[in-house]
């Protein structure tokens, strides 16, 4: 059964966190309502509304005599997100590893494989999204009731650019499967002590990475 419509609101939202996610608008930007509104082909409204909730994500502040600006975010909270990310996606990992079924398990072994045909590929830069989608789905399997959607929005309130992705790195990109390989044994044995301590040191490490490149 397909979803109710995306309003259009929830366009503007999605559309701006995009461009956010992927560096097509740096931080320090001045937002500016009527421009989007042209842009994206909808009126004031739902971009003020889709402006109110990145502000609530804090990607955006408003100031006085300037409008709404895209925060342009320190390597300080740069430490920090990635750190909250650790914490919540390691708790995730040890839930998941007492409660996850066979068919989940099979999709995370077959989202694991995709990544690394990609791989072998050469398509690094379809990684860094399915790694998302990958540590997401294990925090849904671990918290369903919240820890998943805690999980998203500590994600959004610091979008990755595509550029800055440890997985154009070839080297690590292998690396990295490696890592989530050991995981999802991990899950398998429905050991959490170490599928928690894997994926911190795993989050951790990937914070490390971006922040040696500046």
């Amino acid at each position: 059964m397909a979803g109710p419509p995306q309003s259009k609101a929830d366009y503007v939202y999605a559309s701006l966190l995009d461009d956010l996610r992927n560096a097509r608008i740096s931080g320090g930007t001045p937002l500016r309502a009527t421009e989007i509104a042209q842009r994206l082909g909808v009126s004031i409204t739902p971009v003020r509304e889709a402006l109110r909730r990145l502000e609530n994500d804090r990607l955006i502040r408003y100031e006085q005599h300037h409008g709404a600006t895209v925060i342009d975010l320190s390597a300080d909270a740069l430490v920090e997100y990635y750190n909250v990310r650790a914490v919540v996606e390691g708790l995730g990992a040890r839930l998941a590893a007492g409660r996850i079924t066979e068919d989940e398990l099979t999709r995370l072994w077959g989202m694991h494989e995709r990544m690394v045909a990609d791989e072998k590929a050469g398509r690094y830069e379809l990684l860094g999204e399915q790694s998302r989608e990958f540590h997401l789905a294990i925090a849904d399997i671990g918290g369903p009731a919240f820890l998943g959607a805690h999980a998203r929005a500590v994600r959004n309130n610091f979008p990755v650019p595509a550029h800055a992705s440890l997985w154009l790195d070839p080297d690590q990109a292998r690396n990295h499967l490696t890592v989530h390989e050991q995981l999802l044994k991990a899950l398998k044995a429905g050991d959490g002590t170490t599928a928690e301590r894997i994926m911190i040191d795993h989050v951790q490490f990937s914070g490390q990475y971006r922040l040696d490149r500046g």
